[in-house]
């Protein structure tokens, strides 16, 4: 363990090399990926530290038990021998899953897409619900939220709304969320009293970066019209929404929250090249899918995630057979225990992975 932490103190101190050199100081996208690479490394390098002087300490204890004649002085390093022997496994355990290999999409931003699915009326609002959920996590996160596009239910909630979610690890935090979610409560639309089952969909697609799709114009083609709900007079009578198809794929992006027409384009054309960047990550999402029964990072968007049982109380993540009866707290955005438990897993059956292999 400690010859694999010092390869990666090697390669730390290689990239803070690389880091003072001009020619890399000058080249922004470089230094802004050794800076990435550098920070990502920096907690294995100070569990190498910490590891080396464990050992050390140890070494001198178990020289003090075997050499000394001081009997208080030799049952004074065995005490501290067994407590430094139980901080060592303590902290191989936590080099374990920092030697875990992390997804390389984890550090992106993310776009977020919700949409009802079935159960009529009361799947729009329950999507509405989610969306209001995902807003209170995320401001609790300090994280950036830039609406894309969004189109209200009749009764209230949404048909569909998509957003761009900035802020640091956003898709490695939220990729847990992918998949179908359902709501089992009597609707509001409901005059009898009877519990329904309603459906929405999300989906958490890492953002693309420019440099990771290329996009032809000869393959798009641009639409442009009224825009349509609340917004204003400049927004429904100017032709600022606009349309993009992705003539190879097949892809339709719409925006039209902006005023303006070079911004609703703006973020068209970052939807679309995330979903073109989806298409060609699936393969590799696949694999993940048919490796780990908790099925997260997958972008499964048919998959049944989780359960929202409003009678009960009750919040069933079925990945990981997880059940909270704090519903309330859940649906008004405390998030963080059920993706730290489904991070756990992950995790765990990535640490299976690797000790098998």
């Amino acid at each position: 363990m400690l010859d694999k932490l010092k390869e990666f103190k090697a390669k730390y101190e290689e990239i803070g090399l690389k880091m003072s050199d001009p020619e890399v100081i000058a080249d922004q996208k470089q230094f802004v990926k050794l800076s990435k690479d550098h920070k990502e490394l920096e907690p294995l390098v100070e569990a190498c530290d910490q590891y080396e002087g464990l050992l050390g300490n140890m070494e001198e204890a178990q020289k003090i038990i075997s050499g000394d004649s001081d009997d208080d002085f030799v049952e004074m390093a065995r005490q501290e021998l067994d407590q430094y022997t139980h901080e060592k496994q303590a902290l191989e355990e936590h080099i374990k899953f920092l030697l875990i290999p992390k997804d390389p999409q984890d550090s992106r931003n993310a776009i977020l897409e919700i949409r009802a699915g079935t159960g009529g009326d009361e799947a729009g609002i329950f999507a509405g619900d989610l969306y209001r959920m995902y807003s209170k996590y995320l401001e609790q996160k300090g994280w950036k939220v830039e609406m894309i596009s969004r189109t209200e239910a009749t009764q209230g909630g949404f048909k569909e709304i998509i957003c761009n979610v900035l802020g640091q690890n956003v898709y490695g935090t939220l990729k847990y969320e992918s998949g179908v979610h359902r709501v089992q409560r009597v609707p509001q639309t409901e005059s009898q009293g009877r519990v329904h089952t309603s459906a929405a969909s999300v989906a958490v697609l890492p953002e693309a970066e420019e440099v990771d799709v290329e996009l032809k114009d000869s393959d798009i083609r641009r639409d442009t019209f009224c825009a349509s709900g609340p917004g204003g007079q400049s927004v429904n009578t100017t032709y600022s929404a606009v349309r993009l198809v992705h003539e190879p794929t097949g892809i339709v992006v719409t925006c039209q929250d902006e005023k303006s027409q070079h911004k609703n384009l703006a973020k068209a054309m970052k939807v679309l090249r995330t979903r073109i960047y989806e298409i060609e990550q699936q393969k590799y999402q696949d694999e993940i899918a048919s490796q780990r029964k908790t099925m997260v990072s997958t972008g499964d968007r048919s998959a049944k995630i989780r359960t929202y049982n409003y009678a009960q109380g009750r919040v069933t993540d079925h990945r990981i057979n997880l059940t909270l009866y704090n519903l309330q707290n859940i649906i008004n955005g405390d998030l963080e225990e059920i993706i730290d438990k489904l991070r756990t897993a992950e995790n765990a059956e990535k640490l299976r992975e690797s000790v098998g292999a």
